[in-house]
């Protein structure tokens, strides 16, 4: 039993000397090469648009009612328009009631660092 334990401390330990990677933008890529951004949904505004920019997400608000999956929809049209994707690209991921949601882009579609740079221009717009 020994023998089992000493290999479970020595996964253990090179697993938390390699999970530290600082993520410092919303958005990453996932283990099956999607492209996934951290969203802080607010339903309910006047017309659609990317408020912020932060390391817990992006702001982005939305001009439909959060019900029976209106807002979701709006938010895949919205996103899909601003990084000039195709609506299939686009999917949500996590979080179909919460405003906290996770959006996969397909992966091949796009990079990083071009959704990045396409959310930053929004916001600055």
């Amino acid at each position: 039993m020994s023998k089992n334990k000493g290999k479970g401390k020595a996964a253990a330990t090179a697993n938390s000397t390699a999970a530290p990677a600082t993520v410092s933008t919303p958005v990453t890529l996932d283990k099956g090469g999607n492209i996934a951004i951290k969203i802080l949904a607010k339903p309910g505004a006047k017309q659609n648009g990317i408020t912020d920019i932060g390391l817990e997400g992006v702001g982005v608000q939305i001009a439909a009612p959060p019900s029976e999956g209106e807002a979701n929809a709006e938010l895949v049209k919205f996103l899909s328009k601003v990084l000039g994707l195709r609506k299939s690209d686009v999917s949500l991921d996590k979080g179909s009631r919460s405003r906290n949601k996770i959006i996969l882009i397909s992966k091949g579609v796009s990079t990083v660092e071009a959704i990045e740079q396409l959310l930053r221009k929004e916001c600055d717009s």
